[in-house]
């Protein structure tokens, strides 16, 4: 017996690592779909990509009924209804504030094009800066002229990457201009009204968080490493007689 995929509408609670999971299966059919794989099951790909079949079936589950008995999913069929889900399915514009050197590779970075990601503009308050454009050719614009690209370009997403000192002001002012999303690459704690998300990028608290691994890892090598005896003055352990 199969059963046909049934999309159903989206909840008004998902939890976020539900639809921060989305992101990572939507990649996974994607390779698949390059190989050439027309359908997989939930267990198939969770051995394939070291991810756990419950998991795939109870976030999808979130959203319709999406798998065929005996078949598992179409891979086609399957990714099209998670980039509608995620919103992939139309254009979707953004803009960056800060047109230094992240906010630059930020704006040419080819793949947000290729998932449906448009840059629209960069801006910025340095004089020098304006009316330039970053390497791949996205303008920089006048951090004054926000509100009214907003409109005009019908922005759906803003980035802040601007010095922390800044970020505060800098997401009072993306929020007035009407943007109810946005990705901060500011370090520091910012608050915003409840129909805004926003969402914080820290790359000093993932840097943190390597670090202290790599601490942690030094100190189960240093437990588990064989100690050594006492060597003489060449080098060599004591315990050793020569004839």
């Amino acid at each position: 017996m199969t059963t046909p995929n049934k999309p159903r509408p989206l909840a008004d609670q998902i939890p976020e690592l539900t639809t921060n999971r989305l992101s990572l299966y939507l990649r996974c059919l994607n390779e698949l779909d390059q190989a050439g794989v027309r359908t997989i099951s939930s267990k198939g790909m969770a051995e394939q990509f070291q991810l756990n079949a419950p998991q795939i079936r109870k976030d999808l589950a979130y959203f319709g009924e999406f798998g065929v008995r005996g078949v598992g999913y179409y891979v086609k069929e399957l990714k099209r209804h998670l980039r509608q889900i995620l919103g992939l399915d139309r254009e979707v514009r953004v803009a960056i504030i800060g047109a230094g050197n992240l906010g630059q590779a930020l704006a040419d970075y080819p793949g947000f094009r290729r998932e449906g990601f448009t840059i629209v503009a960069l801006f910025d308050a340095a004089p020098e800066k304006i009316g330039r454009q970053s390497r791949g050719g996205v303008p920089i614009l006048d951090i004054k002229a926000l509100r009214r690209i907003v409109r005009r370009d019908r922005v759906d997403i803003v980035v802040v990457a601007v010095p922390a000192g800044a970020a505060r002001a800098t997401v009072n002012k993306v929020v007035s201009a009407g943007v109810r999303a946005v990705l901060n690459f500011s370090p520091g704690a910012i608050r915003v009204p409840p129909d805004v998300k926003l969402k914080n990028v820290d790359l000093t608290v993932s840097m943190e968080s390597l670090s202290f691994f790599l601490r942690r890892e030094r100190g189960r090598d240093r437990h588990e490493r064989p100690t050594e005896g006492p060597r003489n003055s060449r080098g060599m352990p004591t315990e050793w007689r020569h004839g």
